[in-house]
């Protein structure tokens, strides 16, 4: 199964084999979705949205399992699940990404890039969150404390994806410039060149195997 939203603020589940939507849409969301991910166990599914809340869904019934979080965010341009499933962390067009309880209290916020984080990833553990931005950096945090551990640079426009390698050696990202960086995490230096498109990129994703790398734009 794969989700989707839309532009109207509903959220779609589709049937991949079948090529056809399940059920009705889900209704809840006032503006546009930016941004969805499911829970490690598939139970639910988080959706960020440029109204400003963050709402958990049952996939099973396309409905609502809590009231929405109102982030003060303004848009939510990512969000993403700590590993065990207990809490996530999404950011907002300031910079500043706030990591939350399932139940929407707020725990911890995240100050350090200059522009909107557009990308979150967490270390397989938990300890760690990385996030990509508009300013053209990558930075990883400690999750208890947002205490900033290193800032990869490298990247001529705004960073639009990042991703973790399953072995959590290197990590991945996709810019607006065009390429995509490998980053080895031991040394916190690029890999070899830049991997080039022809225009800007938006995701990029790497399968559990890890032996390859999709970009699109």
């Amino acid at each position: 199964m794969v989700v989707s939203g839309r532009a109207d603020g509903t959220l779609r589940l589709w049937n991949v084999k079948e090529g056809g939507a399940v059920g009705d849409p889900w209704e809840g969301h006032s503006a546009s979705v930016r941004c969805l991910d499911w829970s490690p166990n598939a139970r639910e599914i988080a959706s960020g949205s440029e109204d400003g809340t963050i709402r958990r869904w049952n996939p099973n019934t396309g409905r609502q399992i809590a009231p929405p979080i109102e982030t003060g965010h303004g848009w939510v341009y990512a969000i993403k699940y700590s590993p065990r499933g207990n809490k996530f962390a999404s950011c907002r067009s300031d910079g500043v990404i706030r990591v939350w309880s399932k139940n929407g209290k707020l725990l911890i916020e995240i100050k350090g890039h200059d522009k909107s984080v557009r990308s979150l990833c967490w270390s397989k553990d938990g300890a760690y969150i990385f996030s990509g931005s508009r300013d053209m950096t990558i930075r990883k945090w400690q999750s208890i404390d947002g205490k900033e551990l290193v800032v990869l640079r490298g990247h001529t426009s705004a960073i639009s994806s990042i991703c973790l390698s399953p072995d959590e050696r290197h990590l991945v990202s996709a810019s607006s410039d065009c390429s995509v960086c490998i980053w080895d995490l031991k040394t916190n230096q690029q890999a070899g060149d830049p991997l080039l498109h022809d225009d800007e990129l938006l995701v990029i994703a790497i399968p559990p195997d890890g032996r390859y790398i999709a970009s699109a734009g």
